[in-house]
């Protein structure tokens, strides 16, 4: 289920061979080809509407993919670990405590995210958790994409957030995430993001509504980490730093 077929006569296309090529395209960007891939973040988290900024993020996923050969190419599945960190607002450093209190970093242990295509769109959900306490969020509209320029496709994905959490408080928010996918070759990093989204504060930090804005891009191996984000997750989150390896996990 991973990759290209092996060449030959005779040789069976895989799922990935079969699938429509702006979906294997968005795949091959978003989770890779079989080898885990991960995405990299730095961005700010604003108050709203008073503009402040609260505190800085360093943030990370790491994602593989799986081509189910049931499907044929018409379906992929994402599993993907993600986490943030907090930074402080001046100096940049990662927060260990906020007014005295320490902080506990949350993230989400596993994803597990379907896209398939539907009437000219990507479509998606992400799942997290067990019936009766599933979280899942559906793609209303889809993902869209368009050509920017002659060497870039953007992938948008605008995400609405109205569910209730596990422990009975409801959530909304707006998420929306704009990848570039730029023609390998073209430039150093050719998958890169533009994250913004609008969600309450997190409780450590008080009470209210913030922006938060980050901005990623994709990179190969844990040696092309940020140093300081590399040497906080190996001590505080290394389960983090490789994706599920398959869905039984």
């Amino acid at each position: 289920v991973y990759g290209a077929s092996e060449s030959g006569a005779g040789a069976v296309p895989s799922a990935r061979d079969q699938a429509p090529e702006i979906l294997r395209k968005w795949m091959d960007a978003r989770a890779g080809t079989g080898k885990p891939v991960y995405w990299i973040g730095v961005g700010d988290v604003y108050a709203s509407p008073s503009g402040e900024k609260v505190f800085g993020t360093l943030f990370f996923d790491a994602s593989t993919v799986i081509w189910p050969a049931e499907f044929k190419g018409q379906k992929a599945v994402q599993l993907t670990r993600k986490i943030g960190v907090p930074t402080d607002p001046k100096t940049g450093e990662i927060m260990t405590e906020y007014k005295g209190k320490k902080l506990e970093t949350g993230g989400f242990p596993y994803q597990v995210l379907s896209y398939w295509l539907e009437n000219g769109r990507i479509r998606a959900t992400a799942e997290y958790g067990l019936e009766p306490n599933l979280i899942k969020t559906t793609s209303v509209n889809g993902l869209g994409w368009r050509s920017m320029g002659a060497d870039t496709l953007v992938v948008n994905a605008p995400v609405f957030i109205n569910h209730t959490m596990p422990n009975g408080k409801p959530r909304q928010a707006w998420e929306n995430y704009d990848f570039f996918l730029h023609t390998p070759g073209t430039i150093a990093e050719p998958y890169q993001l533009s994250f913004v989204a609008y969600y309450d504060l997190p409780a450590w930090a008080g009470k209210g509504k913030t922006v938060g804005h980050i901005v990623s891009w994709r990179v190969e191996s844990h040696d092309e980490f940020p140093p300081k984000l590399l040497a906080w997750a190996k001590e505080n989150a290394p389960m983090w730093l490789m994706p599920p390896k398959d869905m039984k996990e």
